[in-house]
């Protein structure tokens, strides 16, 4: 190989290697813009301080890209998600909920009333607790979503559109609380919020 060619190919590469280098600092950058638009209302790495805005750090990839979608469709419910979701395509849906899958669920103190959380853990092992394992705190394998120290005023939002129908269920989910609420009463839900509010243990 002559001298010239030498250089000319180390010239190459260097300058492949400086455009992958370019390329995965945009990436970045693109990633803190979009992670930090979500970050203003959910709070630092996804952990919300409250009270109605959700926690969605920990949550699954597929969910977050799931709702997204659901939001910009107008086929799920919102006050101003909705709005916002319009804004963004597939693919950063999906790295924004690459980056908040990674983060830990940080879980601060509620006000509850022990006598519904004493109920509420009974209601979660009879109704829940095979799709949200350990009372909640972990994404179980289809991804259902972590309950424990989510904030009580936007579970007991989601629960109640949930029961309403004006939100779709999984299939499982939906046949388990219409037992339950049938045979315990609409105070159940309730019940479930204090006991997964109650729930501030880091793990």
């Amino acid at each position: 190989m002559t001298y010239k060619t030498t250089q000319y190919t180390l010239l190459l590469a260097s300058g492949m290697m400086l455009s992958a280098s370019t390329w995965a600092s945009e990436m970045d950058r693109l990633s803190l813009m979009l992670n930090g638009t979500c970050m203003v209302c959910h709070g630092s790495q996804g952990s919300s301080v409250g009270p109605a805005t959700p926690t969605i750090a920990g949550m699954d990839s597929e969910d977050f890209v799931d709702a997204m979608i659901e939001y910009k469709s107008g086929e799920r419910p919102s006050t101003i998600m909705g709005r916002l979701a319009k804004g963004y395509t597939e693919d950063q849906f999906q790295m924004m909920a690459d980056y908040f899958a990674k983060q830990p669920f940080v879980r601060y103190q509620q006000t509850v009333d022990a006598l519904k959380v004493k109920s509420g853990a009974k209601l979660h092992d009879k109704y829940c607790e095979k799709c949200h394992e350990d009372s909640g705190y972990n994404l179980s394998d289809d991804g259902a979503a972590i309950l424990a120290g989510q904030w009580m005023p936007y579970l007991q939002f989601t629960l109640t559109d949930f029961h309403a129908g004006v939100r779709d269920m999984p299939r499982k989910m939906k046949k388990r609380m219409k037992k339950m609420v049938k045979k315990e009463g609409e105070k159940s839900l309730d019940e479930l919020v204090h006991f997964y509010g109650s729930l501030t243990e880091q793990k």
